[in-house]
């Protein structure tokens, strides 16, 4: 097997991992009151779905370039802060709708 073959694999593994984790982001971004993002003192909910959504709109429009993409790291980024930070803070003070 050619090394090149996989590397595309691997590649290929790490940008449907990216997606996922962005469109998981996504998804549970949505399911939270805005009440909830301003109780934590977190950005509102409109403004995490518009970095949320930015991001993964670019990440589905550029699926073919390369995962070291700036465009695709700062969208990853936002959505692992989303994941680390936002989602303990705002899931700690209210229920989902």
């Amino acid at each position: 097997m050619n090394i090149f073959v996989i590397e595309g694999w691997i590649i290929l593994a790490v940008i449907m991992v990216a997606l996922a984790v962005k469109v998981f982001a996504f998804v549970n971004a949505l399911m939270w009151p805005a009440e909830a993002y301003s109780a934590a003192s977190k950005l509102t909910k409109p403004g995490w779905l518009a970095i949320l959504g930015i991001g993964l709109a670019a990440q589905v429009l550029l699926i073919q370039a390369s995962p070291l993409n700036p465009i695709h790291l700062i969208a990853s980024i936002a959505a692992i802060v989303f994941l680390v930070d936002v989602r303990p803070a705002v899931s700690g003070l209210s229920r989902r709708k």
